[in-house]
């Protein structure tokens, strides 16, 4: 008897709790995987980070429309093991069109920690990897450009990745973003506002 009230005690606890990415009950229901979240990934710990603009903070107008528009300087801690690749996508949800896409960039090399303030809008990036095209309908980076108003929120995220994209250069955020799906070990943000 006190066997079966000690079985029924860790049926009880196993059901509370379950095990992330493994099928179980588990209090967020059955079969479900914790969100970018794969095997030895520790999405916990990647940290994006900028020297331009504190998180949260006001972007100086030297990387908007209104100034010399040049790209922040981004900074990343070391990503979970298995990385292969980066992928950078920066955009802005408060866009009255909708979510404006500032800067895609891809097949960053695993080795790479930084971009430097002021990547040149070129296909290539020195430090190894290639930019896709912003909804300005340009190759890099197209800095915060709202219409006067209310500060808008611009995100900039990094994806850790287990492989190279491998797409041509000038590919847009939704490509990029349908061949990163199934591959992401990790992803961080920074987000900085601007206002006009």
């Amino acid at each position: 008897m006190r066997w079966m009230r000690i079985f029924s005690g860790i049926m009880l606890l196993l059901a509370a709790t379950g095990a992330p990415g493994k099928p179980g009950f588990g209090l967020l229901g059955w079969g479900t995987a914790w969100p970018q979240q794969r095997q030895g990934a520790s999405a916990m710990s990647f940290t994006l980070n900028s020297t331009a603009f504190l998180p949260g903070g006001d972007i100086p107008s030297k990387y908007t429309c209104s100034g010399a528009d040049v790209s922040p300087a981004l900074s990343w801690n070391d990503p979970p093991a298995g990385t292969q690749s980066f992928a950078l996508i920066a955009d802005d949800p408060d866009a009255p069109v909708g979510t404006w896409v500032h800067w895609v960039a891809y097949d960053l090399p695993a080795s790479v920690r930084q971009l430097p303030e002021g990547v040149p809008k070129t296909d290539a990036i020195a430090a190894g990897g290639v930019q896709g095209q912003n909804d300005f309908r340009k190759t890099g980076y197209g800095g915060p450009c709202p219409p006067p108003g209310k500060p808008h929120r611009y995100y900039f995220k990094l994806y850790a990745l287990d492989g190279k994209l491998s797409l041509k250069p000038g590919a847009t955020k939704k490509v990029v973003e349908a061949a990163m799906e199934g591959h992401i070990l990790a992803q961080a943000e920074v987000m900085g506002r601007f206002q006009r």
